[in-house]
């Protein structure tokens, strides 16, 4: 699937790829059944995703698994999208250290979140919907990057004075959408 592909509702590109959560082998003990079911992350809009593995395929947390278009070698299909509720506690358990990976992994992306970010209102800007960033802090950020854009987490904390830790505001973010607590999405569809 090309980059800039968008799914059926057209405002982010399709999940290719999940990082197993829970692997329920005999399925939901509350539901009676006795399908295995894989409990996801996926790793482009951090969708929480119920999976069906193939026959005879066992999963372990923190696995990376395709689950895009074509030939998938663990997963059969696709159940849905996963409520925050629904998640097991191991799932629950699991999310904090598989989004701190991804956030460290993909850098650069959220590094571009503080160079590209835009108001929301006249009143609200976007990088103020981060844990911990105030009115001074992100007016000094979109001071500092209109002299040079940021190119890293460690170079964001040495050129703004006092701002809490860049990476840990993300993480904390897109938990808090991923558990529905945000009234605006950032990073999670």
């Amino acid at each position: 699937m090309a980059e800039n592909e968008r799914d059926m509702d057209g405002d982010k590109p399709k999940e290719e790829k999940a990082i197993v959560l829970d692997f329920l082998e005999y399925g939901y003990a509350m539901e009676g059944g006795r399908m295995p079911v894989v409990q996801a992350l996926g790793l482009t809009n951090f969708s929480l995703l119920e999976l069906v593995p193939k026959k005879d395929v066992i999963l372990q947390p923190h696995k990376e698994v395709y689950i895009g278009e074509g030939k998938r070698d663990e997963i059969h299909h696709i159940k849905g999208r996963l409520p925050y509720e629904k998640l097991t506690e191991t799932a629950k358990g699991e999310l904090p250290s598989i989004i701190e990976g991804r956030v460290k992994v993909e850098e650069v992306r959220f590094v571009n979140f503080f160079n590209m970010a835009q108001p929301l209102s006249l009143r609200m800007h976007q990088l103020e919907l981060l844990p911990g960033m105030g009115k001074k802090h992100m007016l000094e950020v979109l001071e500092q990057r209109k002299e040079k854009p940021f190119e890293s987490f460690d170079e964001i904390k040495k050129r703004i004075t006092l701002m809490p830790n860049p990476q840990t505001m993300i993480m904390k973010r897109i938990i808090n959408e991923i558990q529905g607590k945000e009234k605006h999405r950032i990073f999670v569809r």
